[in-house]
């Protein structure tokens, strides 16, 4: 039986525009490259982007450890700055399936399982480490060796890896509060020196929660922290690409001098020793 014209119309109508939603959500525009515009790399970050994560909320300067990652791993893509756009999303809206309008996102996402079926992450280009907040106007924030810290009070999160790793590296037994926010009334109130967190909450903590706050220094770097990857659209043509260029990047001493440099001499945190 031959269909009216009009529904033929209308099917082939939206079989176009279907195979043209898919090929947005699978992760890249039609180009070879994949890529959201031809010749271009476009990236995302957060709306605003903190430090040391991004400088004074500028990723096009390089500045700040994902900044200037972001445009290592396009330099080694094939891309010159001058090919890189930047766009901003929200968090949640970068790991929700879905098509993007951007090619790859940094905004420390932490690598699981469950985000890997609605987006690619890249492999690891960051793990953890614990750090020590204290007040500016603390003894603590000068004990930056572990037999200085070790004779300080120190405040944990109940149910953190902090406490394993502040009995491990101290050897002693922090104080255990219910949650950051009331280890962060302690360390207020005076009840005590420091609080040991994960390096990341430890710079937002200090920024935002503690008056005259400091991350005064970071644990020797042991594995078994968060791992923070690039988020990509799913089954991204990119992914692999961005998987060679990290492993590049890491076995050339990249990675490890970016980490150096800008969560560690660019803040003042140096590493316990």
């Amino acid at each position: 039986m031959t269909r009216p014209l009009r529904l033929t119309i209308a099917l082939a109508t939206a079989l176009v525009a279907a195979t043209a939603l898919a090929g947005c959500s699978s992760g890249g525009g039609d180009n070879a490259a994949g890529t959201v515009t031809d010749g271009k790399l476009t990236i995302a970050t957060g709306q605003p982007a903190y430090s040391p994560w991004v400088e004074d909320d500028e990723p096009q300067s390089g500045k700040g450890f994902e900044a200037a990652l972001a445009y290592a791993v396009a330099k080694e893509m094939g891309y010159g700055k001058g090919d890189v756009v930047w766009k901003r999303s929200t968090f949640d809206s970068a790991i929700a399936p879905g098509a993007k309008d951007w090619d790859l996102n940094l905004q420390q996402f932490s690598i699981n399982a469950k985000r890997k079926k609605a987006v690619d992450m890249s492999s690891a280009y960051y793990t953890t480490t614990q750090a020590v907040v204290t007040k500016k106007a603390s003894a603590a924030a000068d004990d930056t060796t572990v037999a200085a810290l070790k004779k300080d009070t120190i405040g944990v999160a109940a149910g953190s890896t902090s406490i394993q790793s502040v009995k491990d590296v101290l050897g002693v037994t922090p104080q255990v509060f219910n949650s950051n926010d009331d280890a962060v009334l302690a360390l207020q109130s005076g009840q005590i020196d420091a609080i040991v967190t994960d390096l990341p909450t430890a710079f937002y903590i200090s920024a935002s929660q503690v008056k005259g706050g400091t991350v005064s220094a970071q644990f020797p770097a042991d594995g078994t922290g968060d791992q923070f990857g690039i988020v990509l659209p799913k089954d991204s043509k990119l992914t692999p690409k961005v998987d060679a260029a990290l492993k590049s990047l890491e076995g050339d001493g990249t990675l490890q001098d970016l980490q150096t440099k800008w969560l560690s001499s660019e803040t003042n945190t140096p590493v316990l020793k």
